[in-house]
């Protein structure tokens, strides 16, 4: 996905900004774009066709016993105009809170599944309206991991950003 992320922000040079999480990319064009006179299908579908082909062309280099079979990943966009810096701000702080919440709960699941022998069905059941201190506790206690040691990229996304000069 990262490596998918960084051919877009090459191949688009008025992009300053992208954040990754789970199955999904946030791009961020620097607000003076004009590209393709700003009209948001077309920079939709570019950022889409461009990030799916270069995803597709790098599947065997990220998993080459894996080869890729039908169906075949697609990915889908949309575009949305934040008016201000404090909005696109709150945005992307929004996505990384999202990104720690979901990857909370599928560390703890697959722990459960992993390697306390559930079922999918009963480990949903066994997470079903906890918060994220039960969480952690069941990750330390039943399976000695501290949450706080798994990787940063897994917790928090990962962030393209290109360095931008002002004349």
């Amino acid at each position: 996905m990262n490596a998918a992320a960084e051919a877009v922000m090459k191949d688009l040079p008025d992009l300053v900004l992208a954040y990754g999480q789970s199955d999904e990319f946030s791009f961020v064009f620097h607000k003076d774009c004009m590209l393709f006179e700003r009209r948001a299908s077309k920079l939709v579908t570019t950022i889409v066709s461009t990030f799916t082909a270069s995803y597709v062309l790098g599947w065997a280099r990220s998993f080459p016993d894996a080869p890729l079979t039908a169906p075949l990943p697609s990915f889908d966009g949309r575009a949305v105009c934040y008016p201000s810096n404090t909005n696109l701000r709150d945005y992307l702080s929004w996505r990384q809170a999202d990104c720690h919440i979901n990857n909370l709960y599928n560390t703890t699941f697959w722990a459960l599944v992993q390697q306390g022998g559930l079922d999918n069905r009963v480990a949903e059941k066994e997470l079903k309206g906890t918060v994220s201190g039960d969480k952690n506790e069941i990750l330390f206690k039943r399976f000695g991991i501290n949450y706080n040691n798994e990787p940063e990229i897994f917790k928090k996304g990962s962030v393209l950003y290109r360095d931008v000069t002002f004349p």
